[in-house]
């Protein structure tokens, strides 16, 4: 099994999400999905992450931009910083996934949130925007809204939150094979050895 903690704001999290796939299909591995607020593990132990957002290295700032469409180029993905909202308010949307997880509409939810956010530049954090993406997947939106808002599912995000911390967690996406954490996209190849070693 391959842990997956993510958070849908990210776009290194969207590559590290479609990238996992394939390779967990590849080696016969379930994924155990772990909706998180990353805001709240940057509030808790990586704090630095705003500094860098307030104070960016210019050289780095463009190697990284440039290293995010190399890695949206290879794996087939459109991404683009929005120019609606930047970082996005994504509670409710994780909130959503925790409550779709067990209808087995998790990932479909998560992925059309990806896209809206990183390819159509939509602001996740609006109602209307994830109603729009409910009714293109058959999800009843206002139920969706209704549990987003309700005590167990905020306390079950918050806890997938606190666990990745406890773990040593710093970020999204964070993966964990066998209780080793990889942690990044730009990581998969360590995840592919890692399940590679253990089929031999």
């Amino acid at each position: 099994m391959i842990e997956c903690f993510f958070d849908c704001s990210s776009p290194w999290t969207w590559l590290g999400f479609h990238n996992v796939q394939p390779l967990a299909a590849e080696y016969g591995e379930t994924i155990q999905w772990r909706p998180i607020l990353v805001g709240g593990v940057f509030n808790a132990v990586n704090p630095s992450v705003y500094a860098n957002r307030e104070n960016p290295v210019p050289a780095k700032q463009a190697y990284t931009l440039k290293d995010l469409q190399d890695w949206a180029r290879y794996s087939g993905l459109s991404i683009h910083y929005p120019p609606v909202v930047f970082p996005v308010n994504s509670v409710k949307a994780m909130r959503a996934c925790i409550w779709l997880q067990p209808q087995g509409l998790m990932v479909p939810f998560a992925q059309a949130c990806f896209n809206a956010y990183w390819s159509d530049q939509q602001d996740i954090s609006r109602d209307e925007v994830l109603t729009r993406l409910c009714e293109g997947l058959g999800i009843d939106a206002q139920a969706l809204l209704a549990a987003a808002a309700s005590a167990p599912i905020k306390a079950a995000l918050k806890a997938n939150t606190d666990e990745l911390i406890a773990r040593g967690g710093f970020g999204s996406p964070t993966f964990f094979v066998d209780g080793e954490m990889f942690f990044g996209n730009d990581r998969l190849p360590l995840v592919r050895e890692r399940l590679a070693r253990r089929a031999r």
